[in-house]
């Protein structure tokens, strides 16, 4: 008897199935904030050099409005005396300020000829606006001007652990198992997601991103495997959909937070310390019953099988489940898969990691990213149950692109049309990730299907590392990161349509099922 039918045998999608599927997915909802937090976490304020140090503003606007009435300036006019206008001279200077106070630029009629006027660095530090964000890494830091490359460098350091993250806990996973190392990343993302709040030091802080990271990673893939092995064929298509709408309603929790708390150490410690309640409740899931019989393992498969039909109130199926012991092989499937992953993940980043270009505000953008993840998961849902795997990946990485490549045309005063594009662009990519997921774990055989899972989403991972130094390359020219970022989809869809289809196929156990199917 195959897993499928003990699994039927046991209940199906039971009690047991339900509370197993929404525990694991509950996380979900944090995993998106760990993933996205820097958008909040590292957001840039309002900034400009401060005054020298023997010049006070609030004593300047007094002794201003005490000589200037009735026609007395804003407090905000005083700086431009200070502070020169920026390239499109809406706006103070960020990054530069008068050598010395220009008085004369008070006058109404002034046609002082500003660019001619010498100017300095920052040399006194900066002023940080706080009308979006209280704190943030930036002002913490002064992670601008000069320094601003290293406010993307925390979010590729990020990846980078999610990256080592998913090499090293997919092979820990297959060697000690699908529950032990869920458990682990559940306790090691609390204490480290945590602590990360309480760095005194940029580098300290980014020790401890990294080694969250890992930990995400640990949590995501082990969290898709348990799942996905302990769930019937007929109902993984809508479970691993649904489920991820954990994700998505995540990302419009994140943005709640953010516009809450305004402080980036708080919003750290609220989206890490809930990690502990996982961990304390994560000891209740049972081993996969598959792993453990390709381990060897084959009492503790029914010791594990019991509990389960005993839950679904199957009881009476107890004495009558007996195991035949499965010959385990290894093999690498599908370099057709890294393309996948990459291109899905680096898209997915490029669109997501840039909110505050829309001239919108950065929480409303981070709530509408997140809600257009609705309409394109019960797409794919659709999609997935109709057109099958293969046609679904390579039709929402096709439409991404395209829509990614049609933004390129449309004028940057049009900001309404190219968000609306960009939330497009952003629920194809995200409906891409719900298929690959899903795609992934029915590809792999049980034996290496956490190493398989581990080894293909560490492409995503470099993706997801490579979009954010992407961005850089619009100040070469505009339209180069949407072409890279587009280009890369297309390719990845091609790769898409070489993949073999696994509507309605029982997962494989072996690679002898793997090689027999396809």
């Amino acid at each position: 008897m195959g897993f499928a039918e003990l699994l039927d045998e046991v209940g199906g999608f039971g009690r047991y199935q339900w509370i197993h599927v929404t525990l694991i997915s509950l996380p979900g909802l944090l995993m998106a904030s760990q993933n996205l937090l820097n958008n909040f976490v590292s957001g840039v304020p309002t900034h400009y050099c401060s005054i020298p140090a023997n010049h006070s503003l609030s004593n300047l606007s007094h002794l201003h409005q005490v000589t200037c009435q009735p026609d007395c300036l804003p407090v905000w006019q005083l700086l431009k005396m200070f502070i020169p206008p920026d390239s499109s001279g809406n706006r103070l200077a960020r990054c530069r300020r008068y050598a010395n106070p220009q008085w004369q630029l008070l006058a109404a009629n002034s046609s002082t000829n500003v660019s001619h006027l010498e100017t300095e660095d920052c040399i006194d530090g900066w002023t940080f606006e706080q009308s979006d964000f209280l704190a943030t890494t930036v002002s913490e830091w002064s992670l601008v001007c000069s320094l601003r490359p290293l406010k993307q460098m925390i979010q590729t350091i990020y990846m980078g652990g999610v990256l080592t993250g998913a090499i090293v806990y997919g092979s820990l996973s297959d060697r000690f198992g699908r529950r032990s190392v869920l458990i682990w990343s559940y306790l090691q993302l609390a204490v480290l997601g945590c602590s990360s709040a309480l760095s005194p030091t940029y580098s300290t802080y980014c020790i401890f991103r990294f080694l969250s990271g890992m930990a995400v990673s640990g949590v995501i893939i082990n969290g898709v495997s348990l799942k996905v092995e302990w769930i019937t064929t007929k109902t993984r298509t809508v479970v691993g959909t649904l489920s991820s709408f954990f994700f998505t309603f995540g990302q419009m929790v994140l943005a709640g937070l953010a516009y809450w708390l305004r402080d980036w150490r708080k919003l750290q410690m609220v989206v890490c310390a809930p990690n502990f309640l996982f961990f304390a409740y994560s000891w209740w899931y049972s081993e996969s019953a598959r792993w453990l019989v390709l381990n060897q393992r084959s009492e503790d498969a029914l010791k594990s099988l019991h509990r389960v039909a005993r839950i679904n109130g199957k009881s009476e199926m107890i004495d009558k489940i007996t195991l035949c012991p499965m010959t385990p092989g290894m093999r690498r499937i599908s370099i057709c898969l890294m393309a996948v992953w990459f291109s899905t993940s680096f898209a997915y980043y490029g669109l997501a990691m840039d909110l505050q270009k829309f001239g919108v505000s950065i929480y409303l953008m981070q709530i509408i990213f997140g809600a257009v993840d609705i309409p394109a998961k019960l797409f794919a849902l659709g999609i997935l149950s109709y057109l099958g795997r293969r046609v679904s990946q390579a039709v929402c990485l096709f439409f991404s692109a395209a829509i990614i490549f049609a933004n390129i045309f449309v004028p940057t005063d049009m900001q309404t049309l190219r968000t609306t594009l960009a939330c497009l662009g952003k629920a194809f990519t995200s409906a891409s990730f719900t298929t690959v997921y899903l795609y992934t774990g029915e590809l792999y055989p049980t034996v290496i299907r956490q190493t398989g899972m581990g080894f293909v989403s560490t492409m995503a991972r470099i993706g997801s590392m490579a979009a954010p130094a992407v961005l850089i390359l619009d100040e070469v020219l505009p339209a180069l990161p949407s072409l890279v970022y587009g280009g890369s989809a297309v390719l990845a869809g091609c790769f898409a349509c070489f993949l073999p289809e696994t509507l309605n196929v029982p997962l494989p156990d072996t690679i002898e099922d793997v090689e027999a199917r396809w």
